[in-house]
């Protein structure tokens, strides 16, 4: 199973949804930098369950408990392994899924391809997985803003066919996303998008949404060519976190509806540095930043445990109705704002580090 993610900036994940915890192993982090379980936690709180009315009423405080790698609040340079106890499992509730595979879920695919699954949650299909991103996206965020000036801002874009207008990326923040339960920093939209999620709610039933992110100050030259682009690795990275199903950057698909003398970005002198006068490349060409906003979006499937029943089958194909016990998130957008970003900033850290050791 592939648990790693990265190069010189290497991410490890650890644990199992109901398991005693979930963690994670950040390799190739630089020395030097300060660093306290503090630090982490801010995030972690934007990620965890039982935040809101509109996620899973899971329990689950998410206290990160650094285990290595730092010292008198530094970092050493060595890999820095950090832990998060799971407080709130019970594996009771997956009981009576434990012969029926839940539709769109991941049990059916891991019995295939394992031969035996995690019962309880999904094991390391659940979003719990994130836990570990997040507290290492929250170190490789601190570095880059700290070394470099990177800025990286998520905001939920969409829930179902509720729109937020176009968001100002160059200056939103995150205590304007955080301004609103579901993270759209546009009061009304945010609004609209509270009462579709409750009224899927009630119904048993679930719903997806779109997830816009801009990373600001990131400077030109970094991502590699051909197979290591930084729109490449950064949909990589989107695209494994649990529920997408779509990334786009820049126009994205919009652009393919648009003339070339529309699309492209003309160049102009910003200050010191050569800069574009418009924005469809979304930071990135040919690969490599040029210095402007990354902009890109991610798009969530509805969450595939319900508790609506289900005519499916079970795993010997006997047909069955399903009816999902647990708690589980009517939709997942707005938990997986910090998720987008940690692993932006594990993407673009990454990324960095690359860069420096080859202008050494």
């Amino acid at each position: 199973m592939s648990s790693s993610f990265g190069t010189v900036l290497k991410l490890t994940t650890f644990g199992e949804s109901h398991g005693k915890g979930v963690g994670s192993v950040l390799d190739g982090c630089p020395a030097k930098i300060p660093l306290s379980e503090e630090d982490i936690q801010k995030q972690l709180d934007r990620r965890r369950p039982g935040q809101s009315k509109l996620t899973t009423k899971r329990e689950e405080t998410d206290r990160v408990t650094i285990l290595s790698g730092v010292e008198n609040g530094k970092t050493l340079g060595v890999p820095v392994a950090l832990f998060v106890a799971n407080k709130d499992q019970r594996p009771h509730d997956y009981k009576t899924m434990r012969s029926i595979p839940r539709p769109s879920h991941a049990d059916y695919t891991y019995q295939v391809k394992y031969g035996i699954r995690s019962s309880s949650g999904g094991g390391r299909s659940s979003a719990r997985e994130t836990v570990g991103r997040v507290a290492a996206g929250a170190i490789a965020d601190k570095f880059l803003y700290e070394t470099f000036g990177v800025e990286i801002v998520a905001w939920v874009q969409s829930v179902g066919n509720v729109e937020a207008p176009l968001i100002d990326s160059d200056v939103i923040s995150r205590e304007d996303v955080d301004q609103t339960m579901v993270r759209c920093p546009d009061r009304r939209s945010a609004d609209e998008m509270v009462r579709v999620i409750d009224e899927v709610r009630e119904k048993d039933d679930s719903i997806g949404g779109v997830i816009s992110c801009v990373c600001r100050n990131v400077p030109a030259g970094w991502g590699e060519p051909v197979f290591d682009k930084m729109e490449a690795k950064l949909a990589q990275a989107m695209l494994s976190i649990p529920s997408t199903k779509g990334f786009e950057i820049g126009s994205g698909f919009a652009g393919s509806r648009m003339l070339g003398s529309q699309h492209n970005d003309p160049f102009v002198l910003k200050g010191k540095r050569l800069g574009t006068t418009t924005n469809f490349s979304g930071g990135v060409q040919g690969g490599i930043s040029n210095g402007e906003p990354i902009v890109f979006r991610i798009a969530f499937k509805p969450p595939s445990t319900i508790s609506l029943p289900q005519k499916t089958a079970d795993f010997q194909g006997k047909e069955t109705v399903l009816e999902a016990k647990g708690r589980h998130d009517p939709c997942v957008v707005p938990r997986a704002v910090p998720i987008v970003e940690s692993m932006a900033a594990l993407v673009i850290g990454d990324l960095a580090l690359r860069q420096q050791y080859r202008q050494r």
